[in-house]
């Protein structure tokens, strides 16, 4: 397996890697930044948007060209008034996915990382999905919608829970615990793997839908942030990382990297706003 660097921008914190539209498409987190690159070969980013808050993440928006995206301290269409506001003062979004059914979950945290005051969150819900996490990052879904699978990196877990057809949240069970990694951003393939980015460790691990650990990547870059299966058969997986507090950063952190696997995975989900 070979790793590329693909681009040598360095993001202070990228993260909200997807695959849209035929292009990977993340974000520059604290930097409010929204960009793209090709996925076939290495390029530069173009930045698609710049808002003068934190954006997490976005996903695509069925029937259109446009983007929904988590944003300052709640979620809207790309370049609109935001849509529905999660939190206030003091907290920020995080992350963001759109799930197989079109609903759009977003995570949220205070900006000191307070303990237990992070949340998951359902645009459209009318209250926090979840409460009492730290640092939420995902959700990401199996493929078929039937499990989601959220980290809470300061703690060192990532929870997984069964998911109905009306989105409502089953029996929280640990999936992965890890006390002295970080887990990050997250994506599934379409054999139900979990791709996770692990913050601090310089690595991006799979691990089967059992938990076992199946397959390791290192990279150069210390602060590996969010992973995308993309690439023009899907086969690419896509890593995103950081330069954020590193007193010395090197040429390898903030970049994106790629590595071609054997197992593919799928685009982005669509937000369907009807079924918000």
């Amino acid at each position: 397996m070979t790793l590329t660097q693909w681009n040598y921008e360095r993001l202070e914190l990228g993260e909200g890697a997807r695959w849209i539209g035929g292009r990977l498409v993340c974000v520059d987190l604290l930097a409010g930044r929204v960009l793209a690159t090709r996925g076939d070969v290495p390029a530069p980013f173009q930045e698609i948007a710049a808002l003068p808050v934190p954006v997490g993440a976005v996903a695509p928006v069925r029937g259109g060209d446009r983007l929904i995206a988590a944003s300052g301290t709640g979620a809207g269409l790309l370049g609109g008034p935001l849509r529905e506001s999660f939190s206030g003062e003091g907290t920020r979004v995080n992350d963001a996915v759109a799930d197989p059914a079109g609903r759009f979950w977003v995570t949220t945290m205070t900006y000191d990382t307070e303990p237990g005051t992070g949340a998951l969150h359902r645009l459209g819900a009318g209250a926090p999905v979840l409460k009492g996490l730290t640092i939420p990052n995902g959700p990401a879904f199996s493929p078929d919608g039937g499990l989601m699978y959220l980290a809470d990196s300061a703690r060192g877990v990532v929870h997984r829970f069964e998911v109905d057809v009306d989105g409502e949240l089953g029996a929280r069970r640990v999936f992965l615990h890890t006390p002295h990694h970080t887990p990050d951003g997250m994506t599934t393939d379409v054999a139900g793997n979990v791709w996770i980015a692990f913050w601090g460790a310089s690595v991006v691990r799979r691990y089967r839908a059992d938990g076992r650990l199946d397959r390791e990547i290192t990279l150069p870059a210390r602060q590996p942030t969010s992973v995308c299966l993309g690439g023009p058969d899907l086969s690419r997986l896509f890593v995103t990382t950081a330069a954020y507090g590193l007193r010395r950063p090197s040429l390898h952190d903030g970049a994106l990297f790629a590595a071609d696997v054997d197992v593919p995975g799928l685009p982005a989900a669509e937000f369907v706003p009807a079924v918000s």
